[in-house]
């Protein structure tokens, strides 16, 4: 009889059905408003009750503090899940007009790696495995004063209506084929990158971190991931440098000049953070490799502006800001100091 009942329930997992629920047709039509909400949980919290008055009704369990709340539909029987778990939940999410934002009936991630918004990390590290709850996230947890277009508003709070269905340990990357890493690290890129537009320079550096960390058995995966590397690096010395960590970032740049002592970028950004006579070494061989507009005005300003050092320390991020150069050379920084705008 348990074999049957767990047979059904991978079945309707399967269906992305939760157990008992009767599933209806979702219109995913641009814009328009849709209810598909768990049917047998059919509460006012979910279809009518402002935000207002769930973020101050006394039925509901803060997380964290009361910008993020639960209450709980059906407990579960297990124990919680902890940071750096595999975790399978069915969730969707609405804004206050109750339009569905978010939907997934399998969605599968890794708590603590930036892969779904902290609201999402805070509440399943806050449920028991069978689980089913309403979270209400005040926008900080989700997609803050930038929101999401199209669909969700600047400071928009979101109700999620959450069953945690899985929860293991995550799979050594060892043990997986090198497409299935490269595909995953390549889903990380692009959120890191979502994260970085977003100028959310943190969770980006958290993410590119995980996915710089890609090792390899063979001399012939080690040919195949050694571009996809690269990237990784370049990715996490950049977003270092935004986040003004020079030490990480130089030693990251070290990093991928290991894999590839020809890789402009590497140089490039290590050529900024070192003492002026190594920095302008570097910037020298990545002109040569490379002769961008963005190298030759940085070597440019290196030999103009090395008298800036007696005053202000031996490396280029704080000559930045010597009150000696001219507007004109302050400007050209300005334009080409920024990095990218753009994670590869």
């Amino acid at each position: 009889m348990a074999g049957t009942e767990e047979a059904e329930k991978n079945k309707q997992l399967q269906d992305g059905a939760l157990p008992g629920a009767v599933t209806g047709r979702v219109c995913v039509r641009e814009g328009q408003q849709h209810r598909d909400s768990f049917p047998q949980y059919v509460l006012d919290e979910w279809t009518t009750s402002s935000f207002e008055e769930l973020f101050g009704s006394e039925e509901w369990q803060d997380i964290t503090d009361r910008l993020l709340r639960k209450k709980i539909l059906e407990p579960g029987c297990a124990p919680r899940p902890c940071w750096g778990e595999q975790v399978t939940v069915r969730m969707q999410a609405v804004v206050e007009d109750r339009t569905v934002v978010e939907k997934d009936s399998k969605l599968v991630f890794v708590i603590g790696e930036g892969d779904v918004s902290q609201a999402l990390e805070e509440g399943v590290l806050s449920m028991q495995k069978g689980e089913v709850s309403l979270l209400l996230a005040d926008s900080q947890y989700t997609y803050g004063h930038l929101g999401r277009e199209p669909d969700i508003p600047s400071w928009a709070p979101l109700l999620y209506q959450l069953q945690l269905w899985d929860v293991q340990r995550k799979a050594d990357p060892q043990s997986l084929p090198i497409a299935e890493r490269i595909r995953i690290g390549n889903h990380k890129r692009e959120r890191g990158n979502f994260y970085f537009q977003r100028e959310e320079y943190n969770r980006a550096a958290q993410i590119c971190f995980c996915e710089s960390h890609v090792d390899y058995s063979t001399s012939a995966e080690a040919d195949e991931i050694k571009d996809y590397r690269l990237k990784c690096l370049n990715n996490l010395a950049m977003v270092q440098l935004k986040l003004e960590q020079q030490e990480q970032a130089l030693k990251t740049c070290r990093e991928a000049l290991q894999l590839d002592p020809q890789n402009v970028k590497a140089l490039f950004r290590c050529g900024k953070v070192l003492k002026l006579s190594q920095g302008m070494e570097l910037l020298k061989k990545a002109l040569k490799l490379e002769p961008t507009t963005k190298v030759r005005k940085y070597s440019i300003f290196y030999k103009g502006h090395a008298h800036c050092s007696r005053s202000y320390g031996n490396n280029l991020l704080p000559i930045i800001y010597c009150h000696t150069a001219k507007l004109s050379v302050l400007l050209l920084l300005f334009s080409t100091y920024r990095c990218s705008c753009r994670i590869v």
